[in-house]
């Protein structure tokens, strides 16, 4: 094997040009998907606090949101339904409502952008009185093996089997289940199909840790917990061999799409998956993760550019094909600008 001074590898960064030549990981819009978040109301675009730049977005101002991300090459956004407090139950009946929020959105999104790939989350946090993601037990006596309230794995997949038809009634194109409940995904694919809806993908949140980069979505998505946590049903951080084992049941409960969350913290889970599986694997680049680049920006600790990028870039070379990403935006007006000449992704 040659070595200095024959070999010189910082001939493969001399210029702007070869340094592109010799790049091997590049992300593109097209690889992304933007969340967007929905609420009831007409003309509202309210900030969200925590994640600069990110807003909760009434259906007449989404539509404006996710056609400026499609015609930038963004190919598809995730849609994350906030209903109004009343319209919260115990047992999360308006998530499945003909006339829900993400229902009303869908429809207007397929209308408005016919061709933009919609996804649609499927949980019952922001839906429940309780904040949980699935349908709750009675309470048990104190004292007893099992004290307290239990979230109910059966009753739920019930729930978001509906709640899966509903949306690809008002036209999703994908549904993508994050509660991790146990045999959701075979649930939901057997209900689709008996509902006539066989061309709607499942993007399954395979492998969902129980992180604590989540706390910024829970401002976004008004939808943090009243007791207790998630540990039950989302996976322990720690667990690698779990996550290929979590990946492996919804494969082939019949998820055509898995997806790995949080995705900075877990790169080793996205390319354990990536070697182990054919299927295209999704991470998702969560608000925890966004909000910390901006903090660290905004404290003059690092260029939010090139911090956005490297993020990013990291994912994709790990082996995620699609990105998930509060960064959509922001990565695709750029990647316009500079058409990726001196950029190594």
């Amino acid at each position: 094997m040659a070595s200095f001074p024959g070999l010189r590898l910082r001939r493969l960064r001399a210029t702007p040009a070869m340094r592109s030549l010799a790049a091997e990981t590049r992300v593109h819009p097209h690889d992304l998907v933007a969340p967007l978040f929905v609420i009831e109301g007409r003309g509202l675009r309210r900030e969200i606090k925590s994640m600069p730049g990110q807003f909760q977005f009434s259906v007449d101002k989404l539509a404006a949101e996710a056609a400026a991300l499609f015609e930038l090459g963004v190919p598809a956004v995730m849609l994350f339904g906030i209903p109004g407090a009343a319209a919260k139950t115990p047992d999360a009946r308006k998530a499945y409502a003909k006339d829900g929020i993400v229902q009303k959105a869908v429809a207007e999104l397929k209308r408005r952008v016919p061709g933009l790939s919609v996804f649609t989350d499927l949980c019952l946090c922001e839906y429940t009185t309780h904040g949980h993601c699935g349908i709750l037990e009675a309470p048990l006596a104190l004292g007893t093996a099992r004290a307290g309230r239990v979230i109910a794995n059966d009753p739920t997949l019930e729930v978001l089997a509906r709640i899966a038809v509903s949306h690809a009634g008002a036209g999703a194109d994908w549904v993508a289940p994050s509660d991790m409940m146990d045999g959701r995904v075979a649930a939901i694919r057997r209900a689709l199909d008996t509902a006539g809806h066989p061309s709607v993908g499942i993007l399954s949140y395979a492998a969902k840790s129980a992180s604590a980069f989540y706390g910024p979505f829970r401002e976004a998505a008004a939808s943090a917990p009243a007791f207790g946590d998630r540990r039950s049903h989302q996976m322990d951080p720690g667990n690698g061999r779990e996550a290929m084992r979590e990946i492996e049941q919804d494969l082939a409960e019949g998820a055509d799409m898995v997806m790995v969350k949080p995705a900075l913290p877990c790169l080793d889970l996205i390319r354990d998956a990536r070697e182990r599986f054919s299927a295209p694997i999704a991470a998702y680049n969560v608000s925890g993760e966004y909000s910390m680049v901006h903090a660290a920006a905004q404290r003059g600790w690092g260029d939010l550019q090139g911090l956005r990028d490297e993020s990013l870039g990291a994912i994709k070379r790990a082996g995620a094909g699609i990105i998930v990403t509060y960064w959509a935006r922001s990565f695709a007006e750029d990647f316009r600008r500079r058409r990726g000449l001196d950029h190594g992704y």
